[in-house]
């Protein structure tokens, strides 16, 4: 299971279209509201989540996926229930994907030291030790998915659905939706 969490002010973008992409893939993917069942992103865009922070069986969760947009950033990283699920993630050896300005909610928690990772550059002197790739629009170390901006929800996704199903699942969800790379 993938978890996407949905904090007040995401960034619309990079938060549907990787979970688009993923249900693509086959991948059991389920939104999950921060501060309830309904959430504004942004752009006024409102989504209802799948479920509530509490219904999150971490048992079942393979991914943890952190959209950015400075609201929803914010909302996560003052939300200790959240900042514990990100931990167990970690901790359980899950996948942990952040796009944007939400790489520097797993910066502040001390997991990308020395690691290379991309964001969005307003937050590239909150990294700490990270060594940010200014030019990347996706990058993959170890378990730690990391992407730069909105401009990068569709190579971010693929990334996903490569690091979880596989290159043959991503070329036919790329076939699917006609992405040319």
């Amino acid at each position: 299971m993938v978890y996407i969490l949905l904090g007040e002010g995401f960034e619309e973008a990079e938060a549907i279209v990787p979970g688009d992409l993923l249900r693509r893939a086959g991948v059991e993917v389920a939104y999950v509201g921060l501060e309830g069942p309904t959430v504004k992103g942004s752009h006024g865009i409102t989504v209802t989540a799948d479920l509530t922070l509490e219904q999150v069986k971490t048992e079942d969760m393979e991914m943890l996926v952190l959209p950015g947009g400075l609201g929803g950033v914010a909302s996560i990283q003052m939300d200790l229930f959240a900042t514990a699920l990100i931990q167990k993630a970690r901790d359980m050896g899950c996948w942990l994907a952040a796009i944007c300005a939400a790489p520097s909610i797993l910066a502040h928690m001390g997991m990308l030291d020395r690691r290379p990772v991309t964001c969005h550059p307003c937050v590239w002197e909150e990294m700490g030790s990270a060594a940010v790739d200014r030019e990347a629009q996706v990058v993959v170390d170890g378990k730690f998915v990391t992407a730069q901006a909105a401009g990068a929800a569709f190579p971010f996704g693929l990334k996903l659905v490569e690091v979880l199903k596989g290159a043959e699942a991503v070329q036919k969800v790329q076939n699917g939706i006609l992405y040319r790379s």
